[in-house]
């Protein structure tokens, strides 16, 4: 017979008594199977409890803290608060708004807390009502055309495909969209519309933030309204206590031995010097850059194609998908800031969670330097929000600098005003402000406090794994820039890739912190599905990689679909890139057509979308005779919305509808995912 480990067992059978009878056998077995699953269970218990004092909470409520309390609620009451505030968030905007809602929250007796739906057991909801005066307040972001973000994926199906019943539920919601796309905040508005079809009560109208204007304007508008209604909801007043209070204590770490120092890893200590799989968001694999050329011919401008070598790290990607890039801030401007405040820069400190009761305990990995922190935790490049103006003040030793930052901390149409010409229109960083308002001299530890956490940037892959299983290419422009004060600004994760450039094999190579996002800008299922690619500039990226796949299916003797790009740029001479690639595709059959646009080669300039207006009829053919593919990938502002518009009336004119059909059909071939969008702005 066999064990449960299918390992077989011999008995040796006498005529008198058996030496050992079939009990005692399957006892035996009993035993030794209970040993097994014990042994291994507490060895992985074991493994797991020596990695808890190498990470950090990155969220408010982690996963640790779910197994001894999995609800939220239970949170709520033991800590005697009433307000949750929640956010999706992909940029760790979403994220910095929830947060300031739920310390102003104090001002009006409603203690408050910052929760992450993915964290969460969102079907808790329907227990709010048993807590006195509460409110459930949602910070959402739409990520891209109209897909939720990582962390608020599973409550979005969860409110898809449940029905629960949300009366007594308090809550408002807050969106974070950008109106350059065409479905503006459409999550975050589906969540409001959502709550209150099960019941929810909708204490005030849902605000709506354009991340292409002025969000920050869009947010500080609506939480002002926001209170009011409930003030009047709950038939509380404001207490007029000021809600800048400090979340973080300082911690003096100096003592703390350089082993259990954060160096720039994002969650666990020392990652980058013991990799384990798998990789994500918070465990980026540490890749080296195999290959670094510039694609542009000529021309003051620079086009950087990347290959990312991921040989041996078991990360696997699809054709379409992002690869996430951690980049760090130039020194250069890490040291400005030392130098503008007199801070000691190596000095190692930590900042703790002034609630003892929070699951996150500090804002970045701590304990670490200032260094490390201005170098790989917090954003200095961006522009500051008001709420950081309003935190500088008190640190402002000359009354014109502290009127200046009043002003802009302020709701006022002047306030808002002076904001966006100094700040946003000027494009001033805190570098700048300290540089500009050389009175402002806070202290080190808050300015860590106030900055937002420096973001992954994400770049379409520009390869196919069938063709390059080991290695992910990027296609990515760098970002220089001056500013209306003569200043120059320069992309973070750019900058730093261009200094990433390959040595001789006998040197070590560069390398960059990376993980994969899964997108849903996929091939058809079918290589003999004809595809239309509509990709201007590094808008081309993904669909390198489409080309390679179709190709790579062609030489194993499968049949492909007509496959046509529209492609654009400046000039052929200075920033055609990947031209070779190109016209070779073209010659072996795989690219079926190539329709190239050069803006700048002739007088009058000429752009993807005047060849889009020409080609009329094939693209009919295409997407509307044989239920073709179409993509778009590159600027949302502008381009991507008049390739809509063309769409829109070539399937009128073409397939003789009205606008109201033509448009039904273009919004069934979104759904049917067979018009699809890569955009950015």
């Amino acid at each position: 017979m066999e064990n449960s480990e299918g390992v077989k067992i011999e008995s040796t059978v006498v005529t008198e008594e058996p030496l050992i009878s079939a009990l005692d056998i399957a006892l035996f077995v009993v035993i030794i199977t209970v040993a097994y699953f014990w042994y291994f269970k507490r060895d992985k218990q074991s493994s797991s409890s020596e990695k808890k004092p190498y990470t950090i909470q990155p969220s408010s409520l982690s996963s640790i803290e779910q197994t001894s309390n999995s609800s939220f609620i239970k949170k709520l009451k033991s800590t005697g608060r009433s307000l949750v505030v929640f956010y999706g968030s992909q940029t760790g905007t979403a994220e910095e708004f929830a947060g300031r809602i739920a310390k102003e929250g104090a001002r009006y007796k409603m203690k408050g807390m910052v929760a992450v739906p993915e964290e969460c057991d969102m079907a808790d909801l329907v227990e709010m009502k048993e807590i006195q005066k509460s409110l459930a307040i949602f910070c959402i972001a739409t990520y891209g055309e109209r897909d939720p973000t990582d962390n608020a994926m599973d409550f979005y199906e969860w409110l898809q495909n449940g029905d629960a019943d949300l009366e007594g539920l308090n809550y408002a919601v807050f969106g974070l969209g950008n109106k350059t796309y065409e479905h503006y905040n459409e999550i975050a508005i589906y969540i409001d519309q959502r709550l209150e079809e099960l019941g929810a009560t909708r204490v005030h109208e849902i605000g709506l933030g354009d991340d292409d204007a002025n969000i920050e304007d869009d947010f500080v508008s609506w939480k002002e309204k926001l209170w009011e209604s409930v003030c009047s909801h709950y038939g509380i007043e404001e207490t007029g206590e000021e809600s800048n209070i400090r979340q973080y204590k300082l911690v003096d770490c100096s003592e703390v031995l350089p082993e259990r120092i954060f160096s720039g890893e994002i969650s666990r200590l020392k990652s980058y010097e013991n990799q384990r799989f798998p990789f994500d968001v918070k465990n980026p694999y540490l890749s080296k850059i195999a290959v670094n050329r510039e694609l542009h011919k000529s021309g003051d401008r620079s086009c950087m194609h990347i290959e990312f070598d991921i040989d041996g790290s078991k990360m696997r990607y699809d054709t379409g998908d992002h690869v996430a890039v951690y980049p760090k801030n130039s020194s250069e401007l890490v040291d400005k800031i030392g130098e503008l405040l007199n801070a000691d820069l190596d000095a190692v400190f930590s900042l703790l969670n002034t609630d003892e009761e929070s699951s996150k305990k500090h804002p970045f990995p701590c304990p670490c330097t200032y260094r490390t922190a201005l170098t790989y935790y917090l954003d200095i490049t961006s522009n500051p929000r008001t709420h950081i103006m309003k935190e500088l003040i008190e640190y402002a030793s000359d009354p014109k600098d502290q009127e200046k930052l009043k002003l802009m901390a302020s709701s006022t149409p002047e306030g808002k005003k002076e904001f966006h010409e100094w700040i946003l229109r000027d494009n001033r960083n805190i570098v700048h402000i300290l540089e500009d308002l050389p009175s402002v001299k806070p202290d080190l530890d808050h300015l860590c406090e106030l900055l937002p956490r420096l973001q992954c940037r994400y770049y379409s892959i520009s390869s196919s794994p069938k063709v390059y299983p080991k290695s992910i290419h990027i296609t990515a422009v760098l970002v220089n820039y001056t500013t209306p004060t003569n200043r120059v600004n320069k992309g973070v994760a750019t900058n730093l890739l261009a200094q990433l450039i390959p040595t001789n094999d006998e040197l070590p190579q560069p390398t960059i912190p990376i993980y994969i996002r899964r997108s849903q800008f996929r091939l058809p299922p079918k290589s003999q599905t004809p595809i239309i690619m509509i990709g201007p500039g590094t808008g081309l990226a993904p669909f390198r990689g489409f080309i390679q796949e179709r190709d790579y299916a062609r030489k194993e003797g499968r049949e492909i679909g007509e496959m046509v790009l529209y492609f654009g740029c400046r000039k052929k001479d200075e920033d055609f890139i990947y031209e070779n690639e190109l016209q070779e595709y073209v010659a072996n059959g795989t690219l079926t057509k190539l329709h190239l646009a050069f803006s700048r080669d002739q007088p009058e300039k000429k752009y993807v979308t005047h060849l889009l207006e020409q080609n009329a009829d094939e693209l009919w053919n295409i997407i509307g005779e044989k239920s073709g593919h179409l993509y778009v990938c590159g600027d949302a502002r502008s381009m991507a919305k008049d390739v809509h518009s063309i769409i829109v009336k070539v399937v009128m004119e073409k397939g003789q509808m009205t606008n109201s059909q033509a448009l039904n059909y273009v919004k069934k071939m979104e759904q049917q995912k067979r018009y699809s969008a890569d955009v950015w702005s």
